[in-house]
């Protein structure tokens, strides 16, 4: 749930066995990790409204195309496929079909997850769409459309027993600039006040090299967007488990810059035409994420 102010760019993992059959994973969908079938299947298309197109600002539907900015680290959201270059995820479909009902071409850059906001500010990126949680101090310099819901859901190596209450003393992996790093860090200050040892807080620029460090045994468990974890315990084959219940459930935003409140809008109501017409369910149970659908995306909720 990356929901600090506006660090995510995908990273390759070592060459040592374990950490490939992972990052394999992170880019698979299926009980079989070998098993690709669902999120190779072409993504759903949208057609253009011509009313909800007549919002777009001029200076973006001037060449047909809206420029993304994605941190491609976060499967099965937003990540590389398997040539290094392809942005793929439910993300990607799910806007691409938004951009179609805008009668526009969504055009994917991969970039750091802590410079795509102040990306959009000055005008590098036309929109970012990178698992944004919506959050108050966003929205004073951004607007947020919702369109999904995720919680903060933690892993761990497979038979190892972590209460994600009780990890004093323990190292813990989470993701650079999200939600996640507060999270940690107020349990590990509740750790020092209560007399026991802090938690060794290892952050990494990339889920997937959290995930990779778990797998490794360096840490002992990390803690991520609930999809993003269920998704990497998956395609683990075997040995990463999940550990605790979802917690702290949020929605994420497509952001647009605070001053294309229409722009904002028709982005709201496009999200809202694929829910009706069935667009939206076909993306999210593609992916296996179904469980964080919404049903009234809205601006700056």
């Amino acid at each position: 749930m990356r929901s600090l102010p506006v660090g995510r760019g995908r990273r390759m993992f070592a060459t040592v066995a374990v950490l490939a059959a992972v990052a394999a994973g992170l880019a698979g969908c299926g009980d079989d990790p070998s098993d690709t079938s669902s999120e190779s299947s072409p993504a759903p298309s949208a057609s253009a409204d011509t009313d909800l197109a007549s919002k777009v600002p001029d200076a973006i539907k001037s060449d047909g195309k809206i420029l993304v900015g994605t941190d491609s680290s976060y499967a099965p959201n937003e990540f590389l496929d398997t040539d290094g270059k392809t942005i793929k995820g439910f993300d990607i479909d799910l806007f691409t079909a938004v951009a179609q009902k805008l009668g526009l071409k969504a055009e994917f850059v991969t970039a750091g997850f802590d410079d795509i906001i102040p990306g959009i500010g000055s005008g590098k990126y036309e929109i970012g769409v990178s698992s944004f949680t919506i959050n108050d101090e966003r929205k004073q310099t951004v607007n947020m459309v919702s369109y999904f819901n995720a919680g903060t859901q933690w892993a761990t190596k497979k038979g190892t027993k972590i209460n994600p209450d009780d990890v004093c003393g323990q190292k813990i992996a989470v993701q650079k600039g999200t939600v996640q790093v507060d999270d940690i860090t107020a349990r590990s200050k509740k750790c020092t006040d209560a007399g026991k040892k802090a938690i060794t807080i290892d952050q990494y620029a990339g889920q997937d090299q959290a995930t990779a460090s778990v797998v490794s045994g360096k840490d002992a468990a990390t803690l991520a967007d609930s999809p993003i974890a269920a998704y990497a315990v998956e395609q683990s084959n075997g040995q990463l488990e999940l550990a605790g219940d979802i917690y702290d459930a949020a929605p994420y935003g497509y952001v647009v810059k605070k001053d294309q409140t229409d722009f904002a809008q028709a982005i709201a109501d496009a999200t809202k035409a694929l829910i009706a017409d069935g667009t939206y369910k076909t993306v999210l149970e593609k992916w296996g994420v179904d469980a964080g659908a919404i049903t009234d995306p809205a601006v700056n909720p």
